[in-house]
């Protein structure tokens, strides 16, 4: 991997813009991700009463079911991108991702069914993954020492997904009431959703047009491997890799103490708003969309703050391990104290959103630069190891939802100890399994040098 970086693009006027366009690239994929999330509770549960699904823990578990399937094709095709992208190059794969999302966002907005729903955001997931191939863009082109602090940059478009994404959904939807004027027309009542989508789908082009013109491709041509000998065979082979790097201990070890993170991380992303908007009479929040908007634009704010500023001084004074347990402890603590703030101080849910929000700002640049490392170490394709990762991402964003909003169909109505707090308390075990797992990864580094 030395020597594929020293061919890269090398000069600091190339990389810069580089950053830049990847930047914009990440943050895009989060928008699409994200500025669904305040409003994706309330499409789904009108679009399945107007198919006549009454029931509300029915309802609400397609909710989870539509977040699942984004996240079911990104883990069918992200490592099929990934090793595109080892054989072609980072460039096109990253132009098609964008290509994809401009067209799905638009279709998501106009969905007038739930299988409309369904199939738009399996189809955005399927063309999605930027994220590994920008990941694999960064290590072809950074030295040893700018890796962490650009996976920090990356992680910080993250946190700006997370704090423009929610926020631009809440602000935009509903247009023909909550704006008036021009949107109050029988189109934007038949479409309340459309205008964020649409709102995305133009950066998303901007995003496009900037990588066509200024993003170059990073890895040299006498590097790429395109001789693909049937698309079935590729396609098995890519699945296999998916298998083989769990052959090398500490890359199959950091992939999946990055499994369960985000296995517990995602389980929020189904149940929160279905908490925070539950009427506080049944022990919810009361919160409307554009409350839950400015609680996900607060857990970006933070995001930002420490991925694009603080972790590269936070690397510089502690070891990259501790910070990654210390943030998957925050994160765990953050989600699982969620469904136990009282609806008379509901303001307390900051706390409990800031314990998570720097959980995962500490644990996603450092669990990157890890995994980079111990890669390279390896010998392995940066790219394939990268597409794998995310492809076990995409996979945990699967289990995640699904299996949060299955234990709130059946739990949301109960009592005693069998009510809607469960799926938190199951959200925060699966944190502790990933303490355990990072505390082993800890322990054999230690061994390692030691030796």
């Amino acid at each position: 991997m030395s020597n594929l970086r020293a061919n890269a693009v090398s000069t600091e006027q190339t990389k810069s813009p580089s950053m830049g366009i990847l930047f914009l690239v990440v943050l895009i994929d989060m928008l699409g991700f994200t500025i669904v999330i305040p409003f994706l509770t309330y499409f789904i549960q009108d679009l399945a009463s107007a198919e006549g699904i009454m029931d509300v823990g029915k309802r609400d578990l397609w909710v989870g079911v539509v977040i699942s399937c984004y996240s079911l094709a990104q883990f069918i095709f992200t490592p099929i991108l990934g090793s595109l992208s080892d054989g072609y190059g980072r460039r096109p794969v990253i132009i098609f991702g964008l290509v994809s999302n401009s067209i799905f966002f638009i279709i998501f907005g106009l969905s007038q069914s739930l299988y409309m729903a369904l199939a738009a955001r399996f189809l955005a997931g399927a063309g999605n993954g930027n994220i590994a191939v920008a990941r694999a863009y960064i290590g072809d082109i950074s030295e040893p020492n700018e890796i962490s602090r650009r996976m920090g940059m990356i992680g910080a478009a993250f946190g700006l997904g997370f704090m423009i994404g929610p926020f631009i959904g809440g602000i935009l939807s509903d247009p023909a009431t909550s704006i008036g004027g021009i949107f109050d027309t029988d189109f934007w009542t038949k479409y309340p959703y459309l205008l964020p989508c649409i709102f995305s789908s133009i950066l998303s082009l901007i995003s496009l047009l900037l990588a066509i013109i200024w993003l170059p491709e990073s890895l040299p041509e006498k590097s790429k491997n395109n001789s693909l000998e049937s698309p079935l065979r590729e396609i098995r082979n890519i699945f296999d890799n998916l298998i083989n790097v769990t052959r090398f201990s500490q890359i199959s070890s950091l992939i999946f103490a990055n499994f369960l993170f985000m296995v517990g991380f995602s389980m929020m992303h189904g149940t929160f708003i279905l908490f925070t908007a539950m009427e506080v009479e049944n022990g919810g929040l009361g919160f409307t969309e554009m409350q839950n908007g400015w609680i996900f634009a607060f857990i970006g704010i933070i995001g930002v703050i420490i991925q694009g500023g603080l972790i590269g001084k936070l690397t510089d004074r502690f070891s990259m391990i501790n910070l990654m347990i210390f943030g998957t402890l925050l994160c765990g603590l953050g989600i699982a104290s969620l469904p136990y703030v009282p609806p008379s101080i509901s303001w307390l849910v900051f706390f409990s959103s800031a314990a998570l929000a720097i959980g995962n700002a500490l644990f996603s640049p450092t669990q990157s630069s890890l995994l980079t490392f111990a890669t390279n170490n390896s010998g392995y394709e940066l790219g394939a190891v990268m597409g794998a990762q995310e492809g076990y991402s995409a996979l945990a964003r699967i289990i995640g939802p699904l299996l949060a909003a299955y234990i709130w169909s059946q739990t949301v109505e109960g009592i005693g100890l069998w009510t809607y707090h469960t799926c938190f308390r199951v959200a925060g075990l699966v944190f502790v399994l990933a303490l355990i797992l990072q505390m082993k990864i800890k322990s054999n580094q230690s061994n390692e040098r030691s030796m």
